[in-house]
């Protein structure tokens, strides 16, 4: 009997099914290599145009705070503007109230008697002055309560001056500001 030895034979087979699988896993991890890198790659371009477009927003924004800052200003501006309108047309509408209001009050100094000071403050007129006697100051109070335009005058201090005779007084009265035909008084002196 023959004896055949097939020893060289499977070494052989051995040795190219090994040099086979070297080459798959070569081949395998070169793949696996090649796949990483494209997705990195990928993923960094993805990124970069992330951060361009960020770039880009980020820039608008910047444009755009500026531009809402200037609107901001000019709102400012244009309140302050209509402020001012709204006082020069309040004045202007009030110029007949305060030619009256001072006509009236002239009309009610009696002889002898100085004002040194006129205010007004929300409708109500402080007023101070001298007189020669009390009863100066008394006579202004009546004729004050008379006017149409005044109500309520108050006499809020005397101080003796006999710089104006015997019987002069220094005086401070507060009077309410009553514009006939309205409700709200307005002027300002």
């Amino acid at each position: 009997m023959a004896t055949i030895n097939l020893l060289p034979w499977r070494e052989e087979q051995r040795e190219e099914q090994k040099k086979e699988f070297l080459t798959i896993c070569g081949v395998s991890v070169l793949a696996a290599i090649l796949v990483v890198v494209a997705y990195y790659s990928v993923v960094d371009k993805a990124v970069t145009d992330q951060q361009s477009r960020n770039d880009f927003v980020q820039r608008h924004i910047t444009d755009l705070d500026d531009q809402v800052k200037e609107i901001k200003e000019l709102k400012a501006k244009r309140k302050l503007m209509l402020d001012r309108m709204k006082v020069v047309q309040d004045l202007q509408g009030t110029r007949p109230y305060i030619v009256h209001l001072f006509d009236e009050l002239v009309g009610a100094i009696p002889d002898g008697l100085f004002l040194t000071q006129v205010e007004s403050t929300s409708g109500v007129i402080s007023l101070t002055g001298t007189a020669e006697s009390s009863q100066r100051v008394s006579s202004l109070m009546r004729a004050l309560e008379a006017s149409d335009w005044f109500k309520g005058p108050n006499l809020t201090e005397v101080n003796a001056n006999r710089a104006f005779g015997e019987q002069g007084n220094d005086f401070k009265m507060t009077v309410k500001l009553e514009v006939p035909g309205q409700s709200d008084p307005e002027g300002e002196s």
